[in-house]
C-alpha cells in the first residue's frame, strides 16, 4: 500500500495561493494538524517514507515523527505554478478566465504531462518497496499520483479533492489498481484553527 500526507496548513494553502516552489512553513494551526497526522500514523511501520523537497512537507513529516527515516525524493515537489505563482485561481481568472491548470498547466510551469512523469516515477520507486510506503507531498501533485495510480491522466486529478493534513491510501482490489482511502482527515477531529 501506498499512503499518502498533504502537507499541513500554511498561510498561502488557507488563502488559496497557488504554492509550488515558494519555500512557506507551517502556521501553528498546520503544526497542530502535523501532530495529529502523527498520532495517526504511530501505530503503523513502513518499509519507505518519501518526502517532498519542499520545507511544508518536510515540516510535516518532521511533526509527525518519520523525519529522522524519510528520504527526500525531487519528483514530490508541487506542480510549478511557473507564472501564477503565488496567485489564486479567482486572481488568475481575472487574466485568463478559461484556465485550468489540469488542462494545459500554467505559463512559465509544468505542464500535465510533465507532473504525471514525475508522478510516474515515484509509483514505480514505491512499488519496488517491499512494505508499505509513506508519502509527505502536496495537493496538487498527490492527486496527480492518484491519477496516475489508477491509470488515468494527470487531468483526472481535477475530481479529486484534498484537504491539508489529509491522509489517502493507494491499495489493489483483486488485483487492480484502486484508492482504497481518500482525503480522511478524521484525525483533525477537534483541533482549532
Amino acid at each position: 500500500m501506498i499512503w499518502l500526507a498533504r502537507h499541513g496548513e500554511t498561510e498561502w494553502s488557507a488563502s488559496g495561493r497557488h504554492t509550488s516552489r515558494t519555500d512557506v512553513d507551517l502556521t501553528a494551526a498546520g503544526r497542530r494538524q502535523a501532530a495529529a497526522l502523527g498520532q495517526r500514523l504511530a501505530s503503523r511501520s513502513f518499509a519507505l517514507v518519501l518526502v517532498s523537497p519542499r520545507l511544508r512537507a518536510r515540516r510535516t513529516c518532521e511533526l509527525a515523527g518519520l523525519g529522522s527515516v524519510a528520504e527526500v525524493d525531487p519528483d514530490l515537489a508541487e506542480w510549478d505554478y511557473g507564472d501564477y505563482e503565488g496567485r489564486t485561481t479567482a486572481e488568475i481568472h481575472r487574466d485568463d478566465p478559461g484556465w485550468s491548470l489540469w488542462d494545459g498547466g500554467a505559463p512559465g510551469g509544468e505542464t500535465p504531462d510533465e507532473v504525471a512523469a514525475r508522478a510516474d516515477r515515484v509509483l514505480a520507486r514505491a512499488s519496488a518497496a517491499t512494505g508499505d510506503v509513506l508519502v509527505f507531498a502536496h495537493g496538487h501533485l498527490l492527486r496527480v499520483l492518484a491519477a496516475r495510480w489508477v491509470g488515468e491522466t494527470a487531468g483526472f486529478g481535477r475530481h479529486l479533492r484534498l484537504s491539508t493534513a489529509s491522509l489517502s491510501r493507494l491499495d489493489h482490489e483483486h488485483g487492480t489498481p484502486a484508492i482504497g482511502l481518500w482525503n480522511d482527515a478524521g484525525h483533525l477531529a477537534g483541533l482549532s484553527g
